[in-house]
């Protein structure tokens, strides 16, 4: 956590908060292949490098050049070697991706970019069925964006949204109160599952209209 909050960035970090749900919501798990775009500046993915351990590969794009520079740099620094189970592309992820080792298949998948939904039909050509995609976004309108593509694309889940706000509290023998600030909104994660070719996406369930 101290390492993310004070490491030289390019791209805004995903702060430890959301990197855990991250990591939990996306069911990472150790020997796990795992796709992300973009690394930004590599915060999540020494997460994610954690996360798989050595027998896992964690296979990250990032458009820019500038940026894929800073994400290699943080994460020789914080792992103090180079990780063979590492790969970093610099480019565009829909034009590269056909030509990676992801191509093979991933298990998970996790997208912090500004226009998301326009890689859906990339990223689900390489998801394996039941594999979870989770897409980190920032504001409301992508976030509506991402959960309409997903239900458009027809081959996920029905896609669930949560934040993650965290409250400290203040402790003085027997004077307990949460502290007055807490750390808010940061972004918002979307999870879906891929389904299985040839099975349908369930109903969507609808609260009922009053009256």
């Amino acid at each position: 956590m101290d390492f993310v909050l004070s490491m030289p960035r390019g791209a805004t970090v995903i702060y430890p908060k959301d990197s855990a749900a991250i990591i939990s919501v996306a069911d990472i798990f150790p020997g796990a292949r795992v796709l992300e775009a973009g690394a930004g500046s590599g915060a999540l993915s020494c997460s994610l490098l954690r996360a798989i351990g050595p027998n896992g590969r964690l296979f990250s794009f990032e458009r820019r050049e500038d940026f894929a520079e800073i994400a290699a740099a943080n994460v020789l620094k914080f792992f103090g070697e180079t990780q063979s189970t590492w790969s970093l592309t610099t480019g565009d992820l829909v034009e590269s991706l056909p030509e990676s080792e992801a191509a093979a298949g991933v298990d998970r998948e996790v997208l912090d970019m500004l226009a998301p939904w326009e890689c859906i039909d990339a990223v689900a050509s390489v998801l394996i069925p039941g594999g979870v995609l989770v897409v980190y976004v920032a504001t409301t309108t992508q976030m509506s964006t991402v959960v309409e593509a997903l239900r458009e694309h027809g081959e996920f889940t029905e896609p669930v949204t949560t934040e993650t706000l965290v409250r400290s509290w203040h402790v003085e023998g027997l004077a307990v109160r949460p502290d007055h600030r807490m750390i808010g909104h940061t972004g918002f994660l979307v999870q879906t599952r891929r389904m299985a070719p040839g099975i349908a996406a369930p109903p969507r369930r609808r609260r009922p209209a009053k009256g």
